[in-house]
């Protein structure tokens, strides 16, 4: 497959969010922007949101969606970037709204039941314009939270916790028909499923002590650490990892289909996969930990979100 490096020079990139004219989104974290990626490789600054934007994705609106943890330290190992623990100006996680006309940014969400969001990693919408998000937690290296997943309203008017209990969901996706929500583990190396029985309900329970009550689908055969996930237009789950840098291709059924092993610049840290162009073929992924964003011939077409248009 043809790797290009598309961009570099960013600040931890995670949530590629393609747009139709072939510029592409990413948030940096390390930053605290949505920034934009032309197809030329320059960069420029589309909103400064705060805190540690980690997952973007489009909206009923045509505002972008975000995902903002709060914000994570900055730190080294063997000369590569990476994010975690809790920095000094911590305050909470959002889920945040950005209008690409103007820049201007809304707060939707920072709560839910009177509890703090404490981490929201990832987000995905559904065709009912609804926001499934992850929250990581937060760890100070002692003890950390347990992982939770929510549904929201786009229009900030609802927002309830859907499962609990997780051990740092990540990544999160949709089947191409809407009907299961899949998320991923990042020290587990874990992807759980769950059925979607109407907007915002899921039912699990199919394996015993299931994270979240979620149903098992896959793990990894070897150390490795999951990052985010995108959905092909096949069904199956694209995890990207760090460690043992590349993408699991994991069918529905829970089979390996494929592992696309991505060496760049050594880069231990790939982390999120989105597709775009008009056969939906061209792969964005990021290379955080060398603040790279990669655009790969994929050998299988990618879903196409709802309102990426």
């Amino acid at each position: 497959m043809k790797i290009t490096k598309m961009a570099g020079g960013l600040l931890f990139p995670e949530g590629p969010v393609a747009l139709p004219n072939g510029d592409v989104l990413v948030v940096e974290i390390h930053r605290g922007t949505l920034t934009r990626v032309r197809q030329d490789g320059t960069t420029s600054v589309v909103a400064e949101v705060g805190g540690g934007p980690n997952g973007a994705a489009l909206g009923p609106d045509g505002r972008v969606y975000i995902a903002n943890c709060g914000g994570l330290r900055r730190f080294e190992v063997g000369g590569f970037v990476f994010a975690g623990g809790i920095p000094d100006d911590y305050t909470t996680g959002s889920i945040q709204a950005v209008d690409l006309t103007d820049g201007s940014v809304e707060t939707l969400y920072t709560e839910a039941d009177g509890a703090p969001l404490r981490g929201p990693n990832d987000l995905v919408l559904d065709a009912h314009g609804g926001i499934y998000f992850t929250d990581y937690g937060k760890s100070d290296g002692v003890t950390g939270d347990k992982g939770r997943l929510f549904y929201a309203k786009a229009d900030g008017s609802s927002i309830k916790m859907i499962a609990g209990g997780m051990e740092g969901p990540n990544g999160i996706g949709l089947s191409p028909d809407g009907d299961r929500l899949y998320v991923s583990e990042t020290y587990t190396a874990r992807v759980w499923w769950w059925d979607v029985t109407g907007p915002g309900e899921i039912k699990g329970g199919r394996s015993l002590g299931g994270s979240g009550n979620g149903n098992f689908l896959y793990t990894a055969a070897d150390y490795t650490n999951f990052d985010s996930l995108g959905v092909d237009a096949h069904g199956n789950v694209n995890v990207a990892s760090m460690i043992h840098a590349g993408i699991s291709v994991v069918s529905p059924s829970g089979k390996l289909v494929d592992f696309v092993g991505i060496d760049v610049d050594d880069d231990p840290g790939i982390t999120n996969i989105c597709w775009g162009g008009k056969d939906m073929r061209t792969a964005y992924v990021t290379a955080s930990s060398t603040g790279q964003l990669l655009k790969i011939d994929w050998p299988r077409p990618g879903l196409k979100l709802n309102y990426a248009d």
